[in-house]
């Protein structure tokens, strides 16, 4: 079935609900000043000594006046969208926190599969942003298809793919789907996270690729804060500054430029180096 056209309103709250609620408020802030100060530019004159000089006023001043009516009321729509979509973000990053405490309190299969695919992403987002990673939620097209999640640590950006699959395991053409759009988009690595297991082709496909696959087991001993989520070798360091569990990274200038090193998820505000 084709999804329903949307508004460009509606279109905005989308955008506002997939960042976090204080980003939504960001945007909400910027775009009224933006577009108050346009409301309020003063009314053109059409002033002129001439025919040439009236017709150019003329064009110039419809053009100001349109801004003007233009800024009036998008002042208000914008603001109103990104308010909205601020507070979607909010209740559903609530949502998330509570499924991951369920979880944490009694970490089980059971708990994962009684969960639809979109609670499952929801789960995810709450894991990721535990360890310390900025999350925003793209969402794939369903339960079957998509980039799911960004993460961010720092410049570096993760693409994350979501399988609440209870009958099959997660073959490697969802682990190659996931590598060729971090390719395409310049994302330094990836996780395919599962509420079940993986074929031994996708686990041969991952290695050497910056891609970790987490499985059952691993994503419940992530909730449950026995193992980091944001490894992408077996023995993740923590870091010497604050403690957090680290991330790989590659450098992008000077001498070393290409070599990879580990870094702290919380860079800018922290930032603890160790070498790999």
């Amino acid at each position: 079935m084709a999804r329903k056209k949307s508004t460009v309103f509606e279109d905005l709250i989308e955008i506002a609900a997939a960042l976090p609620w204080q980003a939504g408020i960001g945007l909400a802030f910027v775009s009224y000043v933006g577009f108050h100060y346009l409301a309020g530019l003063p009314p053109p004159s059409f002033v002129a000594t001439d025919l040439r000089g009236f017709g150019q006023a003329v064009s110039s001043g419809l053009g100001k006046q349109m801004l003007i009516v233009i800024g009036s009321f998008l002042q208000y729509v914008f603001p109103a969208a990104f308010l909205l979509g601020a507070g979607f973000s909010f209740f559903k990053r609530q949502r998330q926190e509570k499924l991951h405490a369920w979880v944490a309190e009694s970490p089980s299969q059971s708990r994962l599969e009684a969960m639809s695919w979109r609670e499952f992403e929801g789960l995810a987002a709450a894991m990721f942003r535990d360890k310390g990673f900025k999350v925003i939620e793209r969402g794939g097209t369903g339960p079957d298809g998509g980039v799911d999640l960004e993460l961010r640590a720092g410049q570096d950006k993760y693409l994350v793919q979501c399988k609440q699959w209870k009958t099959r395991k997660v073959g490697v053409a969802t682990v190659r789907e996931l590598y060729g759009v971090m390719a395409a988009e310049g994302a330094v690595g990836g996780f395919v996270v599962a509420s079940g297991a993986f074929t031994e082709e996708a686990l041969r496909f991952a290695e050497g690729r910056s891609i970790e696959l987490v499985a059952t087991e691993k994503v419940l001993s992530m909730i449950s804060g026995t193992a980091p989520a944001n490894s992408l070798a077996a023995d993740t360091p923590c870091c010497p500054a604050c403690g957090q569990s680290m991330v790989m990274r590659t450098s992008k200038r000077g001498q070393n430029s290409g070599s990879r090193f580990w870094g702290c998820p919380r860079y800018p505000q922290c930032k603890g180096t160790r070498a790999a």
